[in-house]
């Protein structure tokens, strides 16, 4: 059976603010245990009105100790912000405190505009692209008590010192990141609904170039996706109104303050122009009944060989999203 997951960024609902968003995810996050996925993972961005996950190791360790099965983590921590001994050590506390359930995975986008990015990384390096392979293989070696000979800080171990590790995942939306989670060794989650690259030419890319590590014999990867289901094709696609003005707002450089209701979509003055943007995105969406999302999960499926799906179904009723995430796991049998 294909094991799903579930993918959280928190949307600040129109008329909803920051703290009940954050109740929701909560809410999510044990409706998503009480139905059989596999993961809860939160996003990482910054200095946005519309998304409420700016630290998610913090939202981490308040989900996993309001669950009990379920693995929780990151999607993901955006690595060239910060220390990796800084972020082992965080993690190494959360696995300690929640052993076997925790995940961390990894990114290099800045998850937020230049002006956040500058104040992150205040008083750091430059060029922070070119570090990240390095801190990848840190972040390693401290989880696991691996550092090589002739590391630049010989000896120094991640606390508190622990006999499990939280799994790693590299985690992109491009080739490129395709090919460093293959040379690490790691497991690989793609953005598909991000749309930047093909989704079955990055994870044939990791399978085919996947070099056996410490962490993983062999490739293992998931593919998110974003994910609408309801009772009805008309339902379903009403409510996915929400999300194409969302994301035509952030592709177009003037993310809204908040994800838009039904209705604020509804009535929204769009142009031409933006018609065609949003039906140039709607092939990377999977909108419709249990019956039909499952196909199309399945279909897609059958192209990506993924071992994982994470669906991400940002929908401005809270309900309608819980009811969607039910249809889908019934769907799956999970």
């Amino acid at each position: 059976m294909l094991k799903l997951g579930v993918l959280d960024q928190s949307q600040i609902g129109e008329g909803r603010d920051a703290a009940q968003t954050l109740a929701e995810t909560t809410a999510l996050a044990q409706e998503a245990e009480k139905l059989g996925y596999t993961r809860f993972w939160m996003s990482e961005h910054h200095a946005s009105q519309a998304l409420a996950h700016s630290s998610p190791e913090v939202l981490i360790a308040h989900v996993a100790a309001l669950t009990e099965r379920i693995r929780v983590g990151s999607g993901g921590i955006m690595l060239p912000h910060y220390s990796a001994y800084k972020v082992a050590e965080n993690f190494r506390l959360l696995e300690a405190l929640h052993p076997g359930r925790i995940d961390v995975g990894l990114g290099r986008a800045p998850g937020g505009m230049p002006i956040s990015t500058r104040a992150l990384q205040e008083g750091k390096y430059v060029n922070v692209v070119d570090q990240y392979p390095q801190q990848v293989a840190d972040l390693t070696g401290y989880l696991h008590d691996t550092q090589p000979a002739g590391h630049r800080f010989p000896g120094l171990r991640a606390a508190p010192i622990i006999p499990t590790a939280p799994e790693i995942w590299l985690l992109g939306s491009s080739y490129d990141s395709a090919r460093l989670a293959a040379e690490q060794g790691t497991a690989f989650g793609f953005a598909q609904f991000f749309g930047n690259a093909d989704c079955a030419e990055a994870l044939r890319i990791y399978r085919e170039h996947f070099t056996a590590s410490s962490l993983n014999e062999k490739p293992y990867s998931l593919a998110a996706v974003l994910a609408i289901c309801a009772d009805s094709e008309e339902e379903a696609n009403e409510l996915a109104l929400s999300t194409d003005l969302f994301f035509l707002s952030l592709g177009q450089g003037r993310l809204l303050p908040f994800f838009p209701s039904v209705d604020t979509a509804k009535h929204y003055p769009y142009t031409v122009n933006d018609y065609a943007l949003i039906r140039g995105r709607q092939h990377q969406r999977i909108v419709g009944t249990p019956d039909s999302v499952k196909a199309q999960i399945l279909a897609l499926n059958e192209a990506y060989q993924a071992d994982e799906i994470m669906v991400v179904s940002p929908i401005h009723n809270v309900e309608a999203r819980l009811k969607s995430y039910r249809l889908l796991a019934q769907a799956f049998g999970l």
